[in-house]
């Protein structure tokens, strides 16, 4: 089932690795189909090198039961499932450990933003999320990283920010289609690199004025965009 899905959610994983946004097998690309209520993820701990659309691994979104498939999910499926659950909007997911937006996260900071290249993707900081309470892993600890990420993202618009930095972890981004998802990772991943670079030549320098920010957001997304062609 879902033949197509898996393919486009493998070649998803295999271009995480071709940009150099994930090391040995740290990451994961999964991709949603609301029409069955089901989610494929890539299996645990495979090399991407060995990595083939019939290793995907087709789960239940309601249940987060494995449908189809022979190998183990990724560890972080219940943080996927968390989030299809809560943004309709979204149809594809992406997990990293790239280096850049990795260093935001582990040191629990919003990535600024301070010019229009963020301004392009993202109406403001990426955000990062409050740090996960012992409580929330020494239980569920994915599914828990899920609920932290959509009440982090919740009140701000899930594609006004399609991305979140998860405290201590890494980055998550998302997507109306898992190709998108992944295009997320990659511009993050930059975004992150930049912002270093920003404040390596002025560590002082203020934010994007909310006026240039808004200007440079709304003319790629919304009703009202005229970046590109039309269709």
């Amino acid at each position: 089932m879902l033949e197509s899905l898996k393919s486009i959610v493998c070649e998803g994983n295999l271009e995480l690795h071709r940009r150099g946004l994930v090391v040995e097998t740290w990451g994961n690309v999964s991709g949603v189909d609301r029409d069955s209520g089901t989610m494929v993820i890539k299996p645990s701990g495979v090399p991407y090198s060995k990595l083939r659309p019939e290793d995907m691994v087709v789960l239940s979104l309601a249940t987060g039961q494995v449908v189809e498939g022979t190998l183990r999910p990724s560890s972080d499926t219940p943080t996927h499932l968390e989030l299809y659950r809560a943004f309709p909007a979204i149809g594809g997911v992406t997990h990293t450990h790239s280096l850049y937006a990795t260093a935001w996260a582990q040191a629990c900071r919003d990535i600024p933003a301070f010019g229009t290249t963020h301004a392009d993707y993202f109406a403001g900081p990426v955000p990062c999320t409050k740090p996960l309470s012992d409580a929330d892993i020494q239980g569920d600890y994915e599914a828990n990283t899920g609920k932290v990420i959509v009440e982090r993202i919740g009140s701000l618009g899930v594609l006004e920010f399609p991305a979140v930095l998860v405290a201590n972890h890494g980055p998550f981004t998302w997507g109306p289609d898992v190709e998108k998802a992944v295009e997320n990772a990659s511009v993050l991943e930059h975004l992150a690199h930049l912002a270093i670079e920003t404040l390596r030549v002025e560590s002082q320098t203020g934010g994007i004025g909310r006026t240039l920010l808004e200007k440079h957001f709304r003319r790629k997304h919304g009703p009202n965009r005229y970046y590109g062609q039309k269709g």
